[in-house]
Formats: C-alpha cells, structure tokens, sequence
C-alpha cells in the first residue's frame, strides 16, 4: 500500500510530520508531494521529510488561484500516476483532490475551518472527510460533506503534533530579558480574506515600540516580509530562515496572530495565545474561547487586553489518542478501497 500526501501549505509540514513516521512504523509506503509557498519545502526538509516540490500559489486574485489549482493539479496528476499511489490524504489540497479523482485514487481530506468557499471542491471529491467535533455544531453539509463522508474527531489538529512535543534544549533566541513575542500576519492572500485588517499593524507598532519586548514576526509572503521592515520597529526581528515553530512557541510568552493555526498551538501548548483574525469565526475558535485559551481581539479598544508580560507556567491541551485514530481511520479507507491495479 502506498499513500499518497500533499502538503499545500506550511502548517500541514508540523501536521503530517507524526503521521508519515506512524505509516512507516505500520510498514505503509508514502510518496510527499509539496506547493512551493511559505516556505512549506523548507519546513519539509527541516524535518527530514522527502518532498517532490510541486506548483505554486495563486497570489490575490480569484481567476489567478483558479488557474494555478488547475495548473498543479495536471502536475500531480503525472507525479502521482509515476508514484503508484491507492490513497490521496492532505489538510484539504484543493490541486490534489482533482487529481485523484482524475486518477480514480479515493482521497481522504482533513479541514478544520468551515467558512472556506474552497471546501466544495475538497469536499465533493473526497471519499472521506474527518472534522474536528467542534464542527457539528457548524453548517458543513451545504459544502457536500454528507453524513455518508464525514467522520468526527475529538480535540484539534494541532494535537497531533503538539501532544508529544519536546522542547528544544537552547532557546530560539537568548534571554535577554525582555519578554518575547511571537506575532502573524494575516492570510491576506487566502480565499476566505479578502478584506484588510488593519488591527495587527496597529498592534505591531504600538508592540514593536516596546523596549521591554522582542516581537519576533512570522511573514507569510515576500510582500509582508518587506512591509514589516519598511516599518523600522526597533523592538521586531524578522527571521531570516525556517524555524521550529513549535519550539518558538513553548518558549515565548505570548502570540497574537491574525490567522488560525499559530493561536490553535500556542492555546494547546498553553501559551496565552490573542487572535486578531478578522474573517468569520471558526468553531474550533469558539470552543478554545470557551475553554479560556483563546482571547479574541475585534477592535482598537480591544487591543488593550494583550499584554505584554511574562507569562505563567504552561499546561498543555493533550490528546494521545488522536494520532493513532487518524491513522487508523486512513488506513480503514484504504483497505475499503483497494489497492489500485
């Protein structure tokens, strides 16, 4: 048997990493294909993942992502027809659901934000979909994920990585005593942004002229890269390279981000943990909310309520049964379907 993963962004490197290594101890052969965006074959490779790097992303505009999922898809639809892959399983790999279906590969496909436009498309043409139970109370169907396909999970993605997390022995930047901050952008670029958010670069300034802090800033883009550094913030470091995120994230005191991921794992790790996202709320937001891990910021008074400050010990968010159930519930597909040929 041999599975095949695509890993279209670069959170689904940290999410598939304990997965592929589940597959190899079980004896399954996988074949990894990656998008060259946001540094997701560099993350691969930092975590020793083989990677055939495959097609790009959109940019802004709808008819430009259009073409290019179309554009990816025909090349892994040739990367995994060569490959001789029996299943498909990515975090909702729009390119990679059109391929298998155009290669009669059953698909498997995990998402755990339900306001995408692009669900319809993973949706319809996967065999399986596994949701986080948080989305029951979310209106999934009308994006063509059926009672029929729809399996429920307990606990968030992040979990399956973060509940047998380590920390790293050195720190990713030295004590200095000043208290570190990790801060995202938003995904200006993806389909369910397509709006300004002006509260992360207020905040930013107002953080970034704090002596007593070092906001270490996580760019998605080229574009945001440059934007933050035109703003000359004496207090915010930019990366140049690929880092553990995880590893960031245990050792800093607070993260405010205006996407989704980055809080999810800091709430899990229990990093007090800000969200300035300004799309439609995700369920699985709601419920680390009402589990006190999450703060929401909506407005410029609401900025106010980050504060920037040393944080108290952590207690993750665990959950050891989620990967092995992942894996079995793949596999399950896999079997029921067959080997191809």
């Amino acid at each position: 048997m041999k599975v095949w993963i695509d890993l279209a962004n670069s959170p689904h490197v940290l999410f598939f990493d304990p997965i592929l290594a589940e597959l190899r101890e079980r004896g399954v052969e996988a074949f990894v294909t990656a998008r060259d965006f946001a540094q997701t074959g560099e993350l691969a490779r930092l975590h020793g993942i083989e990677v055939e790097v495959i097609g790009t992303h959109g940019g802004k505009s709808l008819l430009g992502k259009a073409r290019t999922i179309v554009s990816r898809a025909r090349q892994l639809h040739a990367a995994a027809r060569r490959s001789g892959a029996d299943l498909a399983v990515s975090h909702n790999s729009y390119a990679q659901a059109i391929a298998a279906r155009a290669l009669g590969i059953p698909s498997v496909t995990l998402m755990d934000y339900e306001h995408t436009p692009a669900n319809h498309v993973s949706f319809r043409l996967a065999r399986r979909i596994l949701l986080p139970a948080a989305l029951r109370r979310a209106s999934v169907r009308r994006y063509g994920a059926t009672a029929e396909k729809v399996v429920f999970y307990e606990g968030f993605k992040e979990q399956v990585y973060l509940d047998a997390f380590e920390p790293g022995r050195s720190r990713p930047y030295p004590e200095d005593g000043r208290v570190l901050v990790v801060a995202r952008p938003p995904a200006d670029f993806a389909v369910y942004h397509r709006f300004e958010n002006p509260l992360f670069e207020t905040w930013l300034a107002r953080a970034g002229s704090d002596p007593s802090a070092r906001v270490v800033a996580l760019p998605r883009t080229a574009e945001q890269r440059t934007r933050i550094a035109s703003l000359a913030l004496p207090s915010v470091v930019v990366p140049d390279r690929a880092l553990d995120g995880a590893n960031l994230l245990v050792h800093a005191d607070l993260v405010v981000s205006a996407g989704g991921t980055m809080n999810r794992e800091a709430a899990i790790l229990g990093v007090p943990a800000y969200s300035i996202f300004a799309g439609k709320p995700a369920a699985v937001d709601d419920l680390l909310e009402e589990l006190g891990r999450l703060v929401r910021i909506g407005s410029r008074g609401d900025l106010d309520r980050i504060r920037i400050e040393r944080k108290r010990a952590a207690v993750p968010l665990r959950n050891p049964t989620l990967l092995p159930w992942i894996v079995d519930t793949v596999l399950a597909e896999a079997e029921r379907s067959g080997p191809r040929g």
